[in-house]
């Protein structure tokens, strides 16, 4: 129901309503169209839209849809995404993403040196991301505490590429704002498009696949991460490799 393809045709005030009705799921099917209008400031047009863009013909066949699609998520176990890794990859050329990904490599290209910011689960894929770019012959390297003194006054024309599946991680924000108000480049890596990290960024990347999280831990999966960031370092390869030739 909510695959990346239809997801990424959402605007900004769209984008707000599938998060509230993703946090707020069991209650949205049991509200009426101008309920949902007045608990999310959002004219019943926009909400209308919103469902002809899930190709439903009104408000009524969404909250049905939407009833099965939280009982078929209920019965699946934790873990079986196959289904939405295949179609974000189906889906990546000649996308948005695409495009954002090249003016990813184009920055990288024209920095100094590439810093990858991230904790937890994101900060193992800093590590592999900051240790694949090396091998490819841009200088990188990663920062995975949060308490790290982020003051990087001798590293001048370098690139911050920040991971963050929620985009909300608090001391990766506050990493962020610091080295902001130091004048680096900030490009993030997150799952959605409306979140802080992503609005703090310069450039912003997203994937939109299912959030899974275990109380407290997340283990939403992370192969689109994966992806960029060696779908990046291949095409710097091969930018180099002409160079050179």
């Amino acid at each position: 129901m909510f695959n990346y393809e239809v997801i990424q045709s959402l605007n900004q005030l769209e984008l707000s309503l599938y998060n509230y009705i993703i946090k707020n799921s069991n209650k949205v099917v049991y509200m009426r169209i101008r309920e949902l209008s007045e608990e999310t400031h959002m004219s019943t047009t926009t909400i209308l839209r919103f469902c002809k863009k899930l190709n439903c013909e009104g408000f009524s066949e969404f909250k049905i849809r939407l009833k099965m699609y939280i009982r078929s998520e209920n019965i699946e176990k934790i873990g079986e995404d196959t289904s939405e890794i295949i179609n974000f990859l189906s889906k990546v050329e000649n996308s948005d993403l695409e495009k954002r990904l090249d003016k990813l490599c184009e920055l990288v290209n024209n920095c100094k040196n590439v810093i990858f910011l991230g904790i937890g689960s994101s900060g193992i894929l800093c590590k592999y991301a900051a240790r694949y770019f090396s091998s490819i012959g841009k200088f990188s390297f990663h920062i995975d505490d949060p308490f790290y003194p982020t003051s990087f006054k001798y590293y001048e024309n370098s690139l911050i590429i920040a991971l963050s599946v929620s985009g909300e991680t608090p001391a990766t924000i506050d990493n962020i704002s610091r080295l902001k108000s130091e004048g680096f480049t900030i490009v993030s890596i997150t799952n959605t498009e409306d979140c802080t990290i992503a609005k703090m960024s310069d450039l912003s990347l997203h994937y939109y696949v299912k959030q899974v999280k275990l109380g407290y831990s997340d283990i939403t999966t992370q192969i689109p991460v994966l992806y960029m960031i060696e779908r990046i370092g291949k095409k710097l390869y091969n930018y180099y490799r002409i160079e050179k030739e």
